[in-house]
């Protein structure tokens, strides 16, 4: 199985994007810890911005450190992706993150102001939701360019049929002082846009204000909880299964040294469980031939593998008379 049918495999055709396109609250209210706000409302829904980059045609961003070459200040970001129909973890949705780099720059593509980028994939990247809901991304703070305010966008892809795109920002002191104090990195100073001057942000931003705080270590540490359609099920109904099978969550899960992969077949099948390491690199693979219809199971054996304690992608690739499937979600080996 060749990485492109992997990534294709978790969401990387046919997003339609249904979102309000007001500010509105709407849906239960719950509270963020760390906000002191509620969560459980729908994200504003933004543009893509100039720079959106197809995702379907490449096949490089399945990582967590999206930051290749380029200098900064490291960010540690955090999202949590809750579903508004019942303020729930969703998991398994794939979350794309995108941002300009320290200058202003955008990869992959090269205009008037924007020159030089065409091929580049530096600061672009998605993973899972973990059971949890969350997932976790190593990136540089972004820099800021005329008309806009620093901001980063995000596409929460919760299936081929519905997919979230909208943008967060971050407290504008934090911010600066971030600039100021490793001027020699972000030599265009301080951030001149206020967020009632951006056009994004000035009709409301309460739920896409990030947190920003120092950690003790290297850098800083943000984090955004969004809420998005759904209750977390939405995701088990692909269309991209083609009606031929239908993947479970793996249990125990987070598991310790085995975990089962329950699945169903409508029609009989060769069956592929591949593994992959969050860094993109399939590190496991089972064959199952020639299975017939109903229920199945497939155990996976941390120490047989040899994997290391961690999350990681799996996918199941199921190949019939009818054609080629697959479907993927995320577990944890625990730590």
């Amino acid at each position: 199985m060749k990485r492109k049918d992997f990534l294709r495999g978790i969401g990387l055709a046919g997003v339609s994007t249904f979102l309000p396109s007001t500010k509105s609250l709407a849906g239960p209210v719950t509270f963020n810890s760390a906000l002191g706000g509620p969560i459980c409302t729908l994200i504003p829904s933004e543009t893509q911005g100039p720079f959106p980059l197809d995702l379907t045609a490449n096949t490089t961003f399945f990582r967590q450190d999206i930051r290749e070459s380029k200098t900064g200040v490291q960010l540690n970001l955090k999202m949590k992706i809750f579903g508004v129909d019942n303020c729930a973890p969703m998991p398994n949705v794939r979350v794309n993150i995108w941002h300009c780099d320290k200058d202003g720059l955008y990869s992959g593509y090269s205009q008037q102001n924007n020159q030089g980028q065409a091929g580049l994939t530096y600061l672009r990247g998605y993973q899972i939701a973990d059971a949890n809901g969350e997932v976790n991304f190593v990136t540089i703070f972004p820099g800021w360019y005329t008309g806009r305010i620093c901001h980063i966008h995000f596409q929460i892809y919760v299936s081929s049929v519905y997919a979230a795109v909208s943008q967060m920002t971050f407290p504008i002191d934090v911010k600066n002082s971030i600039y100021a104090n490793n001027s020699s990195l972000y030599t265009k100073g301080a951030d001149p846009m206020s967020l009632a001057s951006d056009n994004i942000f000035s009709d409301g931003y309460n739920f896409q204000l990030a947190t920003l705080t120092a950690n003790s270590s290297v850098g800083y540490d943000a984090y955004l909880e969004v809420a998005v359609n759904g209750t977390g099920t939405l995701a088990t109904h692909e269309p991209e299964t083609g009606g031929q099978f239908k993947l479970g969550q793996n249990y125990p899960n987070p598991w310790e040294d085995t975990t089962v992969v329950p699945f169903t077949l409508i029609n009989a099948a060769d069956v592929l469980l591949e593994i992959w390491d969050l860094s993109g690199k399939k590190v496991a693979e089972i064959n199952k031939k020639d299975l017939g219809t109903g229920d199945h199971t497939i155990e996976i054996n941390r120490v047989a593998l040899g994997l290391a304690k961690g999350s990681y992608a799996y996918q199941l690739q199921v190949q019939n008379n009818y054609g080629t499937y697959r479907q993927s979600k995320l577990m944890t080996a625990a730590h």
